[in-house]
């Protein structure tokens, strides 16, 4: 078995009159984020951080934003997807390390709740799910308040030999 990592990464413009999830959490916000499933820009990176340690294609090729089934959706169901994807090409999620950049609102008193979520959702303890905040000191599209970035990185246990091309 091989250890191998994958880093994703997404942005989401905020737009009124949606709810504002993060990591599965809802967070207490004027706006949500713009997009065709909830549009859960934390958990829509740590989906193409999985996806790149197993050398798929990215998030959105496999829930395209042009299906209607994918409209509204949870991104806390399409990680679970990625995971069935990991497992059957014979792999095992280790952990995944994450990193939202915003200049608001402050998510800190929700990073526990985001970790267990995020969790549950890839069949890892929260301990194996880090999640961190921080701004970009008000410069860039995200310091001037218009969206907000996700970082993050996964590594996945995979066979020597791959099970499928």
């Amino acid at each position: 078995m091989l250890p191998l990592s994958g880093i994703g990464y997404d942005v989401h413009a905020f737009i009124s009159g949606r709810p504002l999830i993060l990591g599965g959490v809802e967070i207490p916000s004027d706006r949500g984020l713009d997009g065709h499933s909830d549009a859960d820009v934390l958990a829509h990176a740590i989906a193409d951080a999985v996806l790149g340690a197993i050398g798929e294609v990215d998030i959105g090729q496999h829930f395209p934003n042009t299906d209607p089934a994918y409209r509204g959706i949870s991104s806390l169901e399409l990680l679970r997807r990625v995971l069935v994807l990991v497992h059957e090409k014979g792999g095992r999620l280790l952990n995944i390390d994450a990193s939202l950049i915003a200049e608001a609102p402050k998510v800190g008193p929700y990073v526990s709740a985001m970790r267990e979520r995020l969790g549950a959702a890839l069949s890892l303890p929260p301990a194996r799910v880090g999640v961190k905040a921080t701004t970009n000191e008000r410069m860039g599209f995200v310091g001037r308040g218009e969206g907000i970035a996700a970082l993050a990185v996964a590594t996945v246990l995979m066979p020597d030999t791959p099970t499928s091309a």
